[in-house]
């Protein structure tokens, strides 16, 4: 994360404090992140030096033309200062800070599959014993944990994977 890209969140999170706007503008940067992540091409296009400012301005007011003026003011300064390349960077910075802002906090769970609900149930449980904040849970699946899950929640993390618990078993009977 660039320097860049936490001032500017932060210069638009101010704006859009001040404007009493933080849940839209927020709405905006969740979808410009998802959108830019999402699709490689747009990527490329945003950090391409060949496509010039302008070129990426009219693209941006087609592909998002439906945000709030504060995402607007944010995509004529990204132009006037040719940072266009950033904009992921900022809309997901913009929403740290917000949900900082708000007292809620990602809690980032592994499994080995997509989540069902009743295992985000535990993984819910679990979590009201770690932190008193609101959660909202981020999936990401990874086969080689075989089984479980990993939840981690800013610099804590609780491991009950299959993997974890044959790793600590193989220790056991090494000593």
């Amino acid at each position: 994360m660039s320097r860049a890209a936490i001032r500017y969140a932060k210069a638009i999170l101010e704006t859009a404090i001040s404007s009493g706007n933080t849940v839209k503008v927020n709405d905006d940067m969740v979808s410009i992140a998802a959108s830019i992540v999402g699709h490689a091409d747009l990527s490329q296009f945003l950090s391409s030096p060949i496509v010039t400012s302008e070129v990426k301005m009219s693209a941006l007011k087609e592909v998002f033309a439906s945000v709030q003026p504060e995402t607007n003011s944010l995509f004529r300064l990204l132009q006037e200062n040719k940072r266009f390349e950033i904009l992921a960077s900022i809309a997901s910075q913009y929403t740290a800070l917000y949900d900082s802002m708000n007292n809620v906090e990602t809690a980032k769970v592994t499994t080995a599959f997509p989540i069902t609900s009743e295992l985000e149930a535990q993984v819910l449980a679990k979590i009201a014993t770690i932190s008193d904040k609101k959660i909202t849970i981020e999936n990401i699946v990874d086969p080689a944990i075989i089984g479980g899950f990993i939840l981690r929640i800013g610099d804590k993390q609780y491991n009950a994977s299959v993997a974890n618990r044959l790793q600590e078993l193989k220790r056991e009977f090494s000593n």
